[in-house]
């Protein structure tokens, strides 16, 4: 099983590209984490912006293989904790396919997206920028590992 994550946006900050790492590399060799960035579409402004989020989507599905389960990263989507994350992580990791994480554009992804997806996580019911919700999951994942090998890391 392999683990991804698909992210919208190809330019971060230095301090958002380094927490990232500082995470994604404690991450388990088995799981051969695979970060794919895509560029945000160009808008404008003033204008309606659900052409590049259409087109964003797009894309986003693009990298999407049929055997991959998917996991959209929403405001909108379920509250888990982290205990509860891992154990969902766990269970996803018992169905034996790649887990495919997404982080759409500025302004979410579009239907077709949302449908593709078979599970909705909210890392918080706040709206995050996209830099800080790569930490943050990049964070979460880590726990979530730790958890499921009983290391300390966590404390409840």
């Amino acid at each position: 099983m392999h683990l991804r994550l698909v992210a919208v946006g190809d330019k971060q900050p230095a301090w958002v590209d380094s927490a990232f790492e500082e995470y994604t590399q404690r991450l388990p060799r088995q799981w051969q984490f695979t970060v794919t960035e895509l560029a945000t579409a160009q808008r404008t402004r003033g204008k309606d912006s659900t052409a590049a989020k259409e087109a964003e989507s797009a894309r986003i599905l693009d990298t999407l293989r049929a055997a991959d389960w998917v996991v959209l990263l929403d405001e909108r989507g379920k509250d888990l904790g982290s205990r509860a994350f891992s154990d969902k992580l766990g269970d996803w990791q018992s169905g034996g396919r790649d887990i495919c994480f997404i982080i759409g554009g500025p302004d979410g992804v579009s239907s077709n997206c949302r449908q593709r997806a078979d599970f909705t996580l909210a890392l918080s019911p706040m709206t995050l920028p996209h830099g800080l919700a790569r930490v943050l999951f990049a964070e979460q994942l880590y726990r979530a590992w730790t958890l499921l090998q009983g290391h300390p890391y966590h404390r409840d």
